[in-house]
């Protein structure tokens, strides 16, 4: 299971000093809409999967109460569709790293049992992806993303 212990989490530490990164690729030519989309549907399935990601809940003057975020940030990268295939497709063969990906299928089915027949009909290598979310080491990490613009 890829996460943070309880001992790993330091809220005052700047995020360089995590020991893992949370990157959120998304396809640069999709419209804002769709992008934003498939960024947060992405993000979803990795807070719910990675341990730790999340901070203590803020608490206003007032008393009001603000769920936690990703103490360590997430950085919201831009890619081409092929450059997004080979992210996944790195990130994915490395035992470390977790991998939440969103298929093109997603976004042209309303029906969540359909975009499962969809995604099973499709070969591996044929699947389009508008986002991929990665957490992984650092260092590695770094290293297939590259120097991959900001979303924008």
């Amino acid at each position: 299971m890829i996460g943070f212990t309880a001992e790993e989490i330091d809220q005052s530490a700047p995020t360089r000093a995590a020991r893992l990164k949370w990157v959120v690729v998304v396809d640069s030519a999709l419209p804002p809409g769709r992008a934003t989309n498939a960024a947060i549907c992405t993000a979803a399935a990795t807070s719910r999967a990675v341990g730790g990601l999340l901070g203590d809940d803020a608490v206003d003057a007032d008393g009001g109460t603000h769920p936690g975020l990703p103490w360590l940030g997430c950085t919201v990268l831009a890619a081409d569709t092929e450059t997004l295939r080979t992210i996944r497709r790195k990130a994915s063969a490395r035992p470390d790293f977790f991998v939440a990906d969103m298929p093109a299928a997603a976004q042209h089915t309303r029906v969540y049992d359909d975009y499962l027949a969809a995604v099973k009909e499709t070969a591996a290598e044929s699947i389009d992806y508008y986002a991929v979310s990665v957490v992984g080491p650092r260092n590695p990490l770094d290293k297939i993303v590259g120097r991959l613009p900001l979303l924008g």
